[in-house]
């Protein structure tokens, strides 16, 4: 797979996974949702192998991290 191809998976993954903590603050639980328990361990493994892939590349990929954006022209400090 592609590395964009893998970031875009991972990405998704990782954001529904942070959808599920906050929908959890409503009471509703996704893995509740009368699911399969193994399909719902396997959901969760997923989502957390995903986040740890993007915090460790994340400074890769990242602009903004990199300090490019400055180097671009784009000083987004006064913005702040």
């Amino acid at each position: 797979m592609h590395i964009r191809g893998l970031h875009t998976v991972t990405f998704t993954l990782a954001m529904i996974g942070a959808l599920n903590w906050g929908l959890y603050l409503f009471n509703w639980d996704v893995a509740q949702w009368g699911l399969p328990s193994g399909l719902v361990r396997t959901v969760y493994a997923l989502v957390a192998l995903s986040a740890i892939y993007e915090i460790a590349t994340h400074g890769m990929r990242c602009k903004e991290c990199r300090g490019e954006m400055s180097h671009m022209g784009h000083d987004h400090s006064a913005s702040m």
